[in-house]
């Protein structure tokens, strides 16, 4: 690790991800695990043993907690499960998410809108809620959340862009409410990664050469979960409340 004077010494340190049984939370996972971190998947999603056991390769304790995080005792349950088995949580990462259905304003209904903002924005604010006391405890934390560039608008998507604005200010409220203390809540703004939500809503020619994205390219998950990474990390020594973008150059 570089010689930063403000760096917390390396340690094991825990690790919930949730969403993490695919996608960008997988990658998340796995890379964070590779620094020596203990992770938790916390997923509904039956894949969550197989990134699991793939963790445990790498020399590294892993669970996979069957989670819905829109349930808020389900949450509370899951992070207390993890205190219980692993001892500790330092890290948080909040991957999971969904779009919701493609389709103009008019024809998304209440019912729609309340399943993504209780998955989006509830289940973020659940995790955080119980997972910030245990950091507070130790003096040290770093919570990320994946945001998206749906915040400023998104036509079809409305409520998941409702979403995405609501947790970009909760990241920045919470970025700076415990920063003395010790604990960083950011966020993780991807342009589109090639992952199940996105892949199979576009043309193979799309894919090939996206519009709008100077890099030419969409992102690997792992090109997120790099940033991700640095962001739980004991390297991170001063970057609280703040989103990153990893967009190939959007904007």
């Amino acid at each position: 690790m570089p010689n930063l004077r403000f760096a917390a010494p390396q340690e094991r340190r825990v690790a919930i991800v949730t969403g993490g049984a695919r996608g960008i939370g997988r990658a998340c996972a796995v890379r964070i695990a590779e620094e020596g971190r203990d992770v938790v998947i916390a997923d509904v999603l039956d894949a969550g043993p197989e990134v699991a056991r793939e963790i445990e390769t790498l020399g590294r304790r892993a669970l996979f907690i069957k989670t819905d995080v829109s349930d808020e005792a389900a949450v509370r349950g899951m992070v207390a499960q993890t205190v219980q088995t692993l001892g500790r949580l330092d890290i948080l990462v909040c991957c999971a998410g969904i779009l919701g259905k493609e389709a103009p304003f008019l024809e998304q209904t209440s019912e729609m809108f309340d399943r993504v903002m209780k998955i989006n924005v509830y289940g973020v604010w659940y995790a955080h809620h119980a997972a910030i006391p245990h950091m507070l405890e130790r003096g040290w934390g770093r919570c990320v959340t994946i945001t998206s560039g749906a915040r400023l608008g998104a036509t079809h998507v409305p409520p998941y862009g409702a979403s995405k604005g609501a947790v970009w200010s909760l990241v920045a409220a919470l970025g700076n409410a415990y920063a003395k203390e010790g604990v960083f809540v950011n966020g993780v703004e991807p342009g589109r990664a090639l992952t199940e939500m996105v892949v199979p809503r576009f043309s193979p020619e799309h894919l090939a050469n996206p519009p709008g994205v100077a890099v030419g390219r969409y992102s690997d998950p792992e090109e997120v979960a790099e940033v991700v990474e640095f962001l739980t990390s004991e390297r991170n020594t001063y970057t609280t409340g703040s989103v990153w973008s990893v967009k190939g150059g959007t904007g």
